[in-house]
């Protein structure tokens, strides 16, 4: 159709027929689409049309939407904190602003109701794509919102691995911060002192012990009740191993006759605390010194024997007729907690602190069977005087006394001949309840125990317990409980009554590696274990009874031919794949030799300090095993080398650095061993594990240290033999390696002060904040020339006895550590 010019007389009523000066519709449309197309790229012309034909209908009081925008696209990894930023204008003014999640796995937002939320990106085990919706409403009710989205990759590790160093303080990745938290002496119940940090401390039994060593977070929640999730308030359980007596007193400690009040000092300062620890807000941590959960078990603590062993002839003394009770437990090394919410501490070089004299005039030999006697040299029970001379500060004091055991009396209740038999055990205790004595599990066997940790739990399978025996040369252990796992006792208000049920009854296992990859376990039950053949000058072995076997579980061990080890120390689940992992620390020529090697503890080197050479397995390693289709019971099992220790300067890369370290992640001596907790992104998927050092061989590169890895499985790796050189000659040994670790699978997340060990290491459940435990900083130095002054020092006070502590890390953003 013609379109008639401006005089014709017909129209169809189109706009070309209005020759006023008026504004024609379509332009006000046409001019507002073009100023909101810019604003809002991609809204189609005919929504706009409609939007800008309502607005026109408020003639007189024009108002128009805000103008909002989402942000961009972003991607991140699992555990990282996550800042949605939007912004909002409007020429009437925003009113409220709000963010919501309209898409992906479900988070928490922070600050929902601001323009600048937040959230923790969840665990994922492939991408996730996470969209969020952010709305601006202005003072006239008018709103607009806008979209964003945020796709999470699986966790990764996520910081710069901290360099080797020297330094007298924490040291953390850039982006974390340390907190100093309870130290030793510090006061933990009302009206006890500050410590003062100058020997005259007094009151051990409520302040915080010496060497702390593992620890574990025990949640509660605002009402004191437990909480397994609560990352804001819980109670820290720690051991305490040792002593640096040097600190302790004045002017170091007494010679023999030991003053009483320095051998009560020392005593108490064995043994474990309980502290209430709480989160004032974003993660700011303190004690409360007067929590009424705070508590302390030493070497005078009352206790009480479970088990098969209980009530034993082994186990009594003139202070326990019956062998069903006893007092104390010390040297506690490392540690383990259940699923129903209860602390395992384990005594590990306990045999020292004894006096027994095994020759000379004092000796007592012939007050002893040949049979007690084997079992006092297999365990290193022939001290002339103890490690602190305790026994020497009364002869009549129970206190005391107890620690010289000699037979003297006309019968072992008479005397403390049998007290060295009552240590070297598991101990269970209820960190929530000071009421019920610890209880010692003699099933789970008697040895050097550093630690005793819980395999993955299966609704209706048995519970299984792993068990290292911290000196070289000794064994690898599992217990096996009778009972199926029930998850409806996890929740059991009757804590220890669990304990009782798991483990007091089933059987008790030590490993033999098979030079083929695979590992058997063997029975260490009576009937089933041979005598022990005549050894050196001790006879033949012949066991009594279960009690006998579990009383002399090395005798047992050494019987049934299991494989000694270079120095086992602690275990650690992955409650993923179910594979334990244990530290084999390191050994020497002597308990190692060149031709004594083997595919389970394969090397034999020259490590170099310096301008000496030391020649066995300095450097130690760390082997994984996974049991036979996965059953906490089976018999079998396979095996390899997870991570072999080196010094990546100078060691042989093909035959001693068989992990391919470097120096972002060398190490040497690994000791303390974790899995990051499945309550958050570290722990699940792929687990974070925390390896801990507890070096001399390396110490002259950087301090002890911890790591964090992501480690593959059993078998990721393959078979290798190598070639070992001793100081006159060389062998070759096959083994089995994992894969070689790399900057994505192995870093060193932090370094410790002078002359300490690193050891002790949880995490609230939440995962952002780590607790890690300081031992003996300054070990070597004395009261008027301390080698270190930490933790004073971190504040940068170079002054003061140095303290063993615990601390607190911190990711600055509020992520999960490590991620």
């Amino acid at each position: 159709m013609k379109i008639a010019g401006p005089n014709s007389g017909y129209s169809d009523g189109d706009v070309d027929t209005n020759f006023s000066a008026n504004r024609a519709l379509e332009d006000i449309v046409a001019e507002r689409f073009s100023r909101r197309q810019t604003l809002f790229g991609g809204m189609s012309a005919t929504a706009m049309a409609v939007f800008g034909t309502t607005l026109l209908a408020a003639c007189g009081d024009e108002n128009e939407a805000p103008v909002v925008n989402a942000g961009q696209s972003a991607t991140t990894n699992s555990g990282r904190v996550v800042t949605l930023a939007g912004t909002a204008t409007d020429m009437d003014g925003v009113q409220t602003t709000a963010w919501t999640q309209t898409d992906g796995p479900d988070v928490e937002l922070i600050n929902a109701d601001s323009t600048t939320a937040s959230f923790l990106a969840p665990s994922v085990e492939s991408a996730a794509t996470l969209t969020f919706s952010f709305e601006a409403t202005d003072a006239k009710g008018q709103s607009t919102s806008a979209e964003t989205t945020v796709t999470v990759n699986p966790a990764v590790l996520g910081f710069t691995a901290v360099a080797q160093n020297l330094d007298d303080v924490v040291t953390v990745p850039a982006g974390y911060s340390v907190t100093v938290m309870t130290r030793l002496g510090d006061p933990i119940a009302a009206g006890v002192s500050a410590y003062a940090n100058d020997g005259t401390d007094t009151n051990f039994a409520n302040r915080i012990g010496d060497h702390g060593d593992a620890l574990a977070w025990f949640g509660l929640d605002s009402s004191g009740n437990r909480d397994d999730d609560s990352s804001t308030r819980g109670l820290l359980v720690q051991n305490h191993e040792n002593l640096n007596d040097q600190y302790l007193h004045v002017n170091n400690p007494s010679a023999a006759p030991r003053p009483t009040s320095e051998a009560l000092k020392e005593i108490e300062a064995h043994g474990v605390s309980v502290t209430e620890y709480i989160d004032s807000g974003d993660r700011t941590w303190s004690y409360v010194q007067d929590s009424s959960f705070n508590r302390r078990i030493t070497p005078n603590t009352p206790v009480v024997f479970n088990g098969q062993a209980s009530g034993s002839d082994w186990f009594k003394t003139v202070a326990s007729a019956t062998g069903t009770d006893g007092t104390g437990t010390i040297n506690n090394c490392a540690n383990g907690h259940t699923r129903w919410a209860t602390a395992l501490t384990c005594e590990e070089n306990w045999a020292g602190y004894f006096r027994r004299d095994n020759s000379g005039d004092g000796t007592d030999n012939a007050n002893r069977s040949d049979r007690e006697l084997t079992s006092l040299r297999r365990y290193g029970v022939n001290s002339t005087s103890g490690n602190y001379s305790w026994s020497s500060a009364s002869a009549s004091d129970p206190i005391f006394r107890r620690w010289d055991a000699r037979a003297t009396g006309a019968s072992a209740t008479d005397d403390y001949r049998n007290e060295p038999f009552k240590f070297g055990w598991v101990v269970e205790f209820d960190p929530y309840d000071k009421s019920q004595a610890p209880r010692k599990r003699t099933a789970l066997g008697r040895m050097g125990h550093e630690g005793a940790w819980l395999g993955k739990l299966t609704d209706g399978k048995k519970v299984s317990v792993y068990l290292g025996d911290d000196a070289r040369r000794e064994y690898f252990y599992k217990f096996v409980s009778n009972a199926n796992w029930d998850p409806a006792d996890a929740q059991s208000s009757n804590r220890l009554a669990i304990g009782d049920k798991y483990l007091d009854s089933g059987t008790l296992y030590v490993a033999r590696f098979n030079s083929d990859g695979t590992g058997t376990w063997l029975p260490l039950v009576f009937g089933q274990v041979p005598n022990r053949p005549a050894t050196g000058s001790d006879p033949e072995y012949i066991f009594a009874d279960q009690a006998d076997i579990l009383v002399n579980a090395r005798l047992a061990a050494d019987a049934v031919g299991a494989t000694p080890m270079d120095r086992p120390e602690w275990t650690a689940t992955n409650n993923l794949t179910g594979e334990v992992y244990l530290t084999l620390t390191n050994n020497n020529s002597s308990n190692r030799p060149l031709d004594d090697t083997d595919a389970a503890n394969p090397r034999h080197f020259g490590a170099v300090k310096g301008s000496s050479t030391s020649y066995g397995n300095a450097n130690g390693h760390i082997i994984r095993i996974r049991e036979n289709s996965d059953e906490p019971a089976a018999t079998g099992f396979t095996w390899d080398i997870y991570l072999f220790g080196a010094d990546s300067a100078d060691a042989d890369a093909n035959n001693v650095n068989l992990s391919g370290l470097d120096a972002s992640n060398d190490f040497s001596s690994p000791d303390g061993l974790w899995f990051s907790r499945p309550q958050n992104a570290a722990g699940l998927v792929n687990p974070v594990l925390w390896i801990q050092t507890d070096d001399g061989a390396f110490t002259d590169r950087t301090n002890n240290q911890m790591l964090a890895a992501m480690p593959g499985s059993v078998g990721d790796g393959g078979s290798k033999t190598i070639t070992n050189v001793g100081e006159s000659g060389s062998a070759s040994q096959a083994t089995f390696v994992g894969a070689v670790a790399t900057e994505a699978t192995l870093r060193r997340f932090l370094t410790g002060p002078l002359e300490c060990e690193i050891t002790g290491v949880d995490t609230t459940p939440d995962g952002r904040t780590l607790f890690v435990g300081i031992q003996h900083p300054g070990e070597n130095g004395g009261p008027d020339a301390p080698s270190s002054n930490w933790p004073q020092s971190q504040s940068g006070n170079a002054s003061g006895r140095p303290r063993s502590a615990v601390v607190a890390i911190t990711k600055d953003d509020g992520g999960v550590i490590a991620l």
